[in-house]
């Protein structure tokens, strides 16, 4: 059972989600692709659920899954399996905090998709005109959308890839915190020159 070799494969498929994640929640900022006056952008936008929850909190989690490849294992205390089993225990707790920034990222983005975009309606006044996301099975309310061009669609998209992205971070932390503790009982694999499991 090679438990570091997982971590870091799972630390690479971490990096295009976060970095796609990031850039999803920035465009957020661009409703319909225009430059907006800030009390214009739909309030989960500002909650940074992209950039915080599934960006900066999933760096920390990618590097130590990275690191545990690598990680020098020759033990503590004349135990040569301190160590790595310790490493893999730390890599939990940044499990943790990977599934804790993407479920951030992943609830913040169904309450935008059911809340609907923030737009300039008939009436004259910028405000979310649709109710418990009806928007979503009716097209024909996207009309009362008058300004920003696009935005319903725009911020459907984009908080939908979050949504999409968030979740798929989320279980890939969960694998690596189970992953982790089968690594803290069992131990890894080839640590300090050995052949097999310490």
């Amino acid at each position: 059972m090679c438990c570091g070799g997982c971590a870091k494969c799972l630390g690479i498929t971490l990096i295009p989600l976060t970095v796609l994640c990031t850039l999803a929640n920035i465009l957020l900022f661009f409703p319909g692709g225009n430059v907006e006056s800030s009390d214009h952008i739909s309030d989960e936008v500002w909650c940074f659920g992209g950039i915080l929850g599934s960006g900066v909190l999933m760096v920390f989690p990618i590097l130590v899954f990275f690191g545990l490849k690598n990680n020098d294992c020759c033990g503590c205390c004349g135990n040569e399996s301190c160590g790595k089993r310790f490493a893999m225990f730390t890599s939990v707790i940044f499990a943790a905090v990977g599934v804790l920034g993407a479920g951030y990222s992943f609830i913040l983005s169904a309450v935008a998709l059911d809340r609907g975009p923030r737009c300039y309606v008939n009436n004259g006044t910028w405000t979310y005109p649709f109710e418990n996301g009806n928007y979503l099975r009716n097209y024909s309310l996207w009309d009362d959308c008058m300004s920003p061009e696009s935005v319903v669609p725009w911020n459907l998209t984009l908080f939908s890839l979050l949504l999409v992205m968030s979740g798929a971070q989320m279980v890939l932390c969960a694998i690596q915190a189970v992953n982790g503790l089968l690594g803290t009982l069992c131990g890894d694999c080839k640590c300090c020159g050995g052949d097999g499991a310490v």
